[in-house]
């Protein structure tokens, strides 16, 4: 019955080990929590990935690094830099998968090849 679950919800699994990162992400003391709830945001916007495992790895990967920073007691800015968003974008780069935009590059080469009369009419 799970695989039957699973196809239409998705990996029961992720969905656990999500929530686990998600729980792991509440308990970060600050400022590491609130960036690292910041950095998860933009990550959902930038990052367009839509694998749920490398979604629940990047984010694993994402908390393990605040959690290091603060057992450490590294400063935020000696890890994200100067420019917040080139950090975020760079990590996020890190990480294949398959994105949202890669579905939407595909449908605008087929409506072209479609349109120039190269596919189905």
């Amino acid at each position: 019955m799970a695989n039957w679950i699973e196809t239409i919800t998705g990996s029961l699994e992720q969905k656990k080990l999500y929530r686990q990162y998600k729980a792991r992400m509440e308990a970060l003391p600050e400022p590491y929590g609130a960036t690292a709830k910041a950095m998860q945001r933009y990550f959902m916007y930038y990052g367009g990935v839509t694998d749920g495992e490398t979604v629940v790895t990047m984010m694993s990967d994402l908390v393990e690094l605040w959690e290091r920073a603060a057992a450490d007691g590294t400063p935020v800015r000696a890890i994200v830099g100067d420019d917040p968003v080139e950090f975020a974008e760079t990590l996020a780069q890190a990480y294949g998968g398959t994105h949202w935009i890669d579905k939407e590059r595909a449908r605008l080469i087929k409506a072209i090849e479609d349109a120039e009369g190269g596919g189905p009419k």
